[in-house]
């Protein structure tokens, strides 16, 4: 049970971060690539210090200051095409002085397919999926227009296509806590989360079903180019509850080989940035990829 502590300070975190997110995306580019680039090295060296707890030795600096660059690219040349390409090269990068690192440094006594595994997974992990972030954010400033007729059109549109996973993600998560609490009695994954049930996983689908749809009534089903429809957001808002639900349990099985009950402490109330970021790392990447389908497709 949560103390009355842990909510204010619950409520105070997201008082000062919920602004600074949204005026973040709402201005984009480079500002936004910055803030998304610093999350993701807080949530890299997170993931490194797991993987220590763990026995590994990871090469901190080089994987975080490697997701840092991917997620900048990303934000100073918004390219689908051109940022896979660089990713790769940055991945395999990573991955070679790691191992070049292991066996100059730590060697014999150390693990270079350990160091190898970890170094490389955090940026996998974490820094290629916030990636994504400033890649969707950029879809608003294209050859678009403001032309949905929906509340707040003009502030919400040039974020829609991030708010689509985003808000998505929060209302699958919502529906699912509070569903769960109402009518959960079959336990989902036991040996991972105990608290998590199979009525809530249920409700969780169904709020994300329906919020994707809603944000794409609202903003994205009638743009010119690169529309949405509802019926699509739809199916993307089902892949993206069981994706994100799988984050979820895959960063709560993490947590629990690592021997912690949160990845961090630096958010009061909330714990690490990988316990607010768990399910988004699967649903911006989902999103750029089933988006991309559906425009290929119309």
């Amino acid at each position: 049970m949560k103390r009355p502590g842990d909510l204010a300070a619950r409520l105070g975190v997201a008082a000062l971060g919920i602004p600074v997110v949204f005026g973040a995306l709402w201005a984009g580019g480079r500002p936004l690539a910055v803030l998304v680039a610093f999350l993701a090295v807080l949530g890299c060296l997170e993931f490194y210090e797991m993987a220590r707890l763990r026995g590994e030795r990871p090469f901190t600096v080089l994987g975080a200051a490697a997701a840092a660059v991917l997620v900048l690219l990303a934000g100073i040349d918004p390219d689908f095409g051109r940022f896979a390409v660089r990713a790769l090269w940055i991945v395999l990068g990573t991955g070679g002085l790691a191992l070049a690192g292991s066996l100059r440094w730590r060697w014999p006594g150390g693990s270079p397919m350990g160091t190898l595994g970890s170094t490389v997974g955090g940026l996998v992990y974490v820094g290629l999926p916030m990636s994504f972030v400033p890649l969707l954010r950029a879809l608003g400033d294209g050859p678009v227009g403001v032309v949905a007729t929906g509340p707040g059109s003009e502030f919400f549109l040039p974020m829609g296509f991030v708010l689509l996973p985003l808000l998505t993600t929060w209302a699958g998560d919502t529906s699912a806590y509070f569903v769960g609490h109402a009518f959960g009695r079959t336990k989902l994954a036991p040996a991972i989360s105990p608290g998590k049930t199979v009525e809530g996983s249920l409700g969780g689908v169904l709020g994300a079903v329906g919020a994707a749809a809603l944000i794409a009534w609202l903003w994205l089903a009638d743009l010119p180019v690169r529309a949405v429809p509802v019926g699509a957001a739809a199916v993307v808002g089902l892949a993206l509850a069981v994706a994100t639900q799988l984050g979820d349990l895959v960063e709560s099985a993490l947590k629990r080989e690592a021997g912690v009950k949160d990845s961090g402490r630096l958010l009061p109330g909330h714990g690490g940035i990988l316990d607010r970021l768990d399910a988004l790392l699967w649903a911006f990447p989902l999103a750029g990829l089933l988006l991309s389908v559906i425009w290929e497709r119309s």
